[in-house]
């Protein structure tokens, strides 16, 4: 009997992976890859507006999902689109395999037409990149399947399309495969390293990121031994924010808060799961990290202790090695400055912001945050987006706040709101975009309404490239080609068959936005803002302040920053006691 084909093969393979999807834009290379999806019972093809589109909306999926996601383009251009998605999956560990269709094989290497080298072209944003032949499976694909699963990130199979028709090099022999990556446990000498610095700092601080998922309660028990402020970097935020007597905030660019100065003061700071890139907002004094990912560990700063293993399995053989501290005085220190820069924010909001017009975007985000699905999938925009994610938006330990929060790219809202509604079509996904990154890849917009996906967008058009405008502002230059002609994007989502909303009073933010919400498909909500509502740091030097001070002035409200105050109050009054 026969083998099947590479392409059936590679197909049902994926499929008995966990993959329900593959997203792209069909291809004559891809041709026996996409007829053999359409035979396939288990697996569809989702075409996308874009390739690019394609690889944010598996990096989504596989992030709401947890299971492995996929997409594919076609020789040459259609492979290369895949890269801006393939680093954010990469960047952001989240399990995708990609598959790079290639010239035929006879061609390789004769600067045949779309001839590129895509094993070459994917290597800086994945784990394993190669091209395979017939012969190579099915253990090539095996190996690139459990090495995205295994090490989080992308795996690309470079296949040239006449080979996807040839006969594999064996049959498809049921093979176990692991789904979901094993937590890395510490070893022993280094916990207790780390377990000596603790009860030896006079004063800890806790900075946690994205590595803290799962470990809400371990930290919070960690805060209370430690006696510990508690900050969070913005891949933190939606794990370690909620529930939390001991937050100060969120330190770098888009931060606020106590976080700062809890990083600076402490006698002993323990980065938790994070990569925070920024060295600048880092002390670059005694600290200690702890990570899943080896090469984390003291690339941003010199570390007096490193702890390779996954966070919570470090606590938990921590915890029993830790001398309870009874000294308070430096966490309550640092949550009366957390209180009180949060009321200074509110206080230096003077107006009624329901009757400011231009709408003030700081505004929208925190109704949205309001009347949003409590387990609701926000996705963002790279820009100024982020900033009124990071602090509008309330975690509740269901919802989910996905963005190019490594990688940067822009564009890359709606596309991840295509993939996390795909994962979860009964879950509210939200895309907060920008007038920039949605105008990217408008042609998104079509496969919204091309596959029916009820995603709602909150759309803030400044008719500006707000986080450039910012940058330049800070650097004392004036800014310059970030303010454009406005456009009415809601008439052109309109055109698409999208329902749509166009706001320009602050009075109709809210019933706007419950409209919207309360829809069955698929709207578009766009709110016209004021342009120059930006947002700076809360630690900056002297010279950005004197460069900012010759552009703008800060704008800032109460919002979702308001309910921060009230979390804040409640700690001082409740946090826990030895």
């Amino acid at each position: 009997m026969a083998n099947p084909t590479v392409a059936t093969q590679l197909v049902q393979m994926l499929r008995d992976a966990g993959v329900q999807r593959i997203y792209g834009v069909v291809g004559d290379s891809l041709n026996p890859i996409v007829d053999a999806v359409r035979r396939t019972p288990g697996i569809e093809w989702v075409h996308v507006s874009h390739e690019e589109g394609g690889a944010f909306a598996a990096a989504a999926e596989a992030q709401v999902s947890g299971r492995l996601a996929a997409c594919a383009g076609s020789s040459g251009p259609g492979n290369t689109h895949l890269l801006q998605g393939l680093y954010d999956a990469h960047r952001s560990g989240a399990p995708v395999l990609a598959l790079a269709s290639h010239v035929q094989s006879q061609e390789l290497g004769t600067g045949f037409f779309q001839e590129t080298h895509p094993e070459r072209t994917f290597q800086d944003c994945s784990y394993w990149s190669e091209l395979v032949t017939p012969r190579q499976m099915p253990q090539a694909l095996r190996v690139a399947v459990q090495t995205a699963i295994g090490r989080r990130g992308v795996s690309v199979v470079v296949l040239p399309g006449d080979l996807a028709a040839e006969e594999s090099g064996g049959p498809t022999v049921p093979s176990a495969l692991v789904t979901a990556a094993s937590p890395v446990r510490p070893v022993a000498e280094q916990v207790q390293q780390l377990a000596d610095a603790i009860n030896a700092a006079r004063s800890v601080t806790l900075f946690c990121g994205a590595g803290c998922r799962d470990a809400h309660r371990e930290v919070m028990e960690l805060a209370g031994y430690a006696l510990a402020p508690v900050g969070h970097a913005l891949g933190g935020k939606e794990w370690i924010q909620y529930d939390n007597p001991y937050d100060v905030g969120m330190s770098g660019l888009l931060g606020y808060g106590a976080a700062h100065k809890a990083t600076h003061e402490a006698d002993l700071l323990v980065l938790l799961g994070t990569d925070f890139p920024y060295r600048n907002f880092l002390p670059q004094k005694r600290t200690a990290q702890v990570d899943a990912e080896v090469s984390h560990l003291g690339r941003r700063t010199p570390l007096e202790v490193a702890v390779h293993g996954d966070v919570g399995e470090t606590i938990r053989a921590l915890l029993p090695l830790l001398e309870q501290k009874t000294d308070q005085t430096f966490l309550d220190a640092m949550l009366r400055d957390h209180a009180a820069a949060l009321e200074k924010v509110v206080s230096a909001y003077t107006r009624r912001v329901e009757k400011m017009r231009p709408i003030h975007p700081e505004y929208v985000a925190a109704q949205l945050d309001e009347l949003a699905a409590d387990d609701a999938v926000f996705t963002v925009d790279t820009g100024m987006c982020n900033v009124w994610a990071a602090r509008y938006l309330t975690p509740n330990g269901r919802r989910r706040v996905i963005g190019s929060f490594r990688h940067g790219s822009m564009a890359n809202a709606l596309p991840h709101a295509v993939g996390a509604q795909f994962a979860d079509p009964g879950r509210q996904v939200v895309s907060m975009s920008g007038d920039g990154g949605l105008a990217m890849l408008l042609g998104e917009l079509i496969t919204v309404r091309l596959h029916r996906l009820p995603v709602k967008i909150v759309l803030f058009n400044n008719a500006s490239l707000g986080m450039v405008k910012l940058e330049m502002m800070v650097d004392g230059i004036p800014d310059y080609e970030t303010d454009h002609e406005p456009t009415d994007f809601a008439a052109i989502a309109t055109g698409v068959g999208i329902p749509s909303m166009r706001v320009e009073d602050p009075k109709d933010v809210r019933p706007t936005l419950e409209k919207g919400l309360a829809e069955p498909g698929p709207v578009l909500m766009e709110f016209v803002t004021d342009a120059n509502a930006l947002s700076i740091p809360p630690a900056i030097t002297g010279e950005q302040i004197r460069g900012f001070a010759r552009s703008a002035s800060k704008t800032v409200l109460g919002g979702g920053v308001g309910k921060m105050i009230e979390l804040a109050r409640s700690n001082l009054r409740n946090v826990p006691r030895p």
